[in-house]
């Protein structure tokens, strides 16, 4: 993996605290692993980080995929039923959070989130056509370096761990 577009950042008590959450995804995520197999808890990781932000003393060490978040406008999940599918609708949904990102000043970026499936899995229907080539057109490229892991309840299976990989967009490149 190229690091070289990582920034490393540190901070050191109450600036901890907006990193809070992003810090207990990632120990939950990373300790679940062997050999530490730890179940997580959210409300456990919120009372043990809050040790650090306490104590002006203390130092974490981020290291950040060259994005500055707040220059990132995210959008949501395009939700759309088959039926109304290569209508431009598609289009349509973008270019209005894409003006809205412009409309509110600040952003750098557009982005959005793609859950990860193998080519192969066996539960892709064979006429299955992806939206890569969509998002591509509009200038969105898969930041291979940029992913994060959620859990939701998969049709048959419970409760499982998905990866999803963050596509961005410059917002310049719309004007």
């Amino acid at each position: 993996m190229d690091t070289s577009a990582l920034t490393i950042r540190c901070c050191s008590g109450t600036a901890i605290e907006p990193h809070l959450e992003d810090i207990a995804r990632l120990r939950i995520a990373v300790f679940r692993d062997w050999p530490y197999l730890y179940e997580g808890d959210a409300g456990y990781e919120a009372q043990y980080l809050r040790t650090y932000v306490d104590s002006p003393r203390s130092v974490v060490v981020l290291a950040q995929a060259g994005y500055d978040t707040g220059q990132v406008f995210y959008c949501g999940e395009s939700v759309l039923l088959p039926r109304y599918r290569g209508l431009g609708l598609g289009h349509r949904f973008f270019d209005e959070r894409e003006a809205h990102a412009r409309a509110l000043g600040g952003f750098r970026w557009t982005s959005f989130c793609a859950v990860d499936r193998s080519d192969d899995d066996p539960r892709r229907p064979s006429a299955h056509r992806g939206n890569e080539a969509f998002w591509h057109k509009r200038g969105y490229r898969r930041a291979a370096n940029l992913s994060m892991s959620l859990p939701w309840n998969e049709v048959g299976g419970g409760e499982v761990m998905h990866t999803l990989t963050y596509w961005l967009r410059p917002l310049e490149d719309m004007l």
